[in-house]
């Protein structure tokens, strides 16, 4: 296990009703908010209303930026930005899921920048400060609730691209299970993927001896194992929304990658899939992981899928470990399926011409991946054997 700080300034006000404070803590920051958001079903659930009203009665000023697209895009980043600079904004209220989140996280960070925003995204420039954020979470996801992450989309170079910065973390997160209850199946299904898939970039490391973190890992992976079907099916059950929602905070709050390197390929290579066809995130990454998995599968690394398969997919032991290995992939790529995901890219809408192009942009700013390295002709195999 590697060294390693520890520290998360965001506040979780976590469960029924933990809406109620949300105006007496954007007080802290500013009389000026804009709310960001996505579809109008934030609208139509009344917790758009419920939170404005809220808002305006602790005195606050409010602005809007709506329509965030899944993928979200750098152009309504650069609209936020304006709205922020002309109406001399302090705080930005994220209302939705991670792309909301993600988009409300890049629009404080380029209001205070002379630059386009878009610098950050490819390294020509390094976040030095950002507004004040705050999130009120409508889906389990991506963690961007409690992260400094903001993964952002341009369409003009078909580029997805991320950026991190401790300035971008929230300074408060609102999680209430409630508010997930009109989350579609699709989307439910999508989201326990993506929490899923945090997990494993985590999981599967080369730095040795993490057992604890490997163990809360698992626990996680099994926790999604257990109520995202049947939050699929039971939509308003609050345990399993609450679960299912709570360990997609602790999938990528940092608790379970302290002390050791992450992997991160299958989600760098799923931003490049992502910025070709504006694919679900949480669709790409179903696909991608167990292509990943059999393409780094190997005798030095087998012990970490023997892991997996027994002890979150309670696969027997019958002696080989590559044999047991293979049946963990196996499981991992049939719950996949039993959520309704698509499992190869060609079922997905991916033309098999277009890989090659994906493989540049997934390793356009060097090589994927620390669990085993691979370079651009590596990741084009992989690929071809999800296509």
């Amino acid at each position: 296990m590697d060294n390693f700080k520890y520290s998360i300034p965001t506040e979780i006000y976590f469960g029924k009703g933990s809406i109620e404070g949300v105006g007496e803590e954007v007080c802290k920051f500013s009389k000026k908010v804009l709310l960001v958001f996505g579809s109008d079903r934030i609208k139509r659930s009344g917790l758009f209303d419920k939170i404005s009203e809220l808002l305006k009665l602790s005195g606050i000023e409010l602005f809007e930026l709506g329509g965030v697209k899944p993928n979200p895009r750098v152009d309504g980043v650069r609209e936020g930005i304006g709205i922020c600079r002309e109406n001399s904004i302090g705080f930005i209220l994220a209302i939705g899921g991670g792309s909301v989140i993600d988009c409300a996280k890049a629009i404080a960070a380029g209001v205070q920048y002379q630059g386009d925003v878009w610098d950050f995204f490819v390294k020509k420039a390094v976040i030095t400060s950002a507004l004040p954020i705050g999130a009120v979470l409508t889906l389990a996801a991506t963690g961007s609730e409690m992260n400094g992450n903001s993964v952002i989309t341009n369409l003009e170079t078909q580029q997805k691209l991320a950026v991190g910065n401790p300035l971008l973390r929230p300074k408060f997160s609102v999680l209430d299970p409630e508010y997930t209850y009109s989350v579609p199946p699709e989307q439910t299904a999508a989201g326990t993927v993506d929490i899923m898939s945090h997990i494993f970039e985590q999981y599967f490391s080369p730095t040795p001896d993490t057992y604890l973190q490997d163990r809360l890992a698992e626990a996680l992976l099994k926790t999604c194992i257990e109520f995202g079907p049947f939050a699929m099916k039971n939509r308003n059950d609050y345990n399993a929304r609450a679960n299912l929602l709570w360990a997609g905070t602790l999938a990528l709050n940092g608790i379970i990658g302290l002390g050791k390197n992450g992997d991160w390929a299958t989600h760098g290579i799923e931003h490049a899939v992502s910025a070709v066809s504006d694919m679900t995130h949480g669709v790409g990454l179903a696909i991608l992981t167990p292509a990943w998995m059999k393409t780094v599968l190997d005798n030095k690394n087998v012990e970490k899928f023997v892991n997996l398969a027994r002890n979150v997919w309670g696969v027997g032991d019958d002696g080989d470990d590559m044999i047991i290995a293979q049946k963990g992939i196996d499981e991992t790529s049939k719950f996949f399926a039993s959520l309704g995901m698509p499992l190869k890219l060609s079922e997905a809408g991916i033309e098999k011409r277009l890989l090659p192009v994906i493989a540049d942009k997934a390793t356009e700013f060097g090589t994927q991946g620390s669990f085993k390295v691979l370079n651009r002709d590596a990741v084009l195999k992989l690929l071809e054997l999800a296509f």
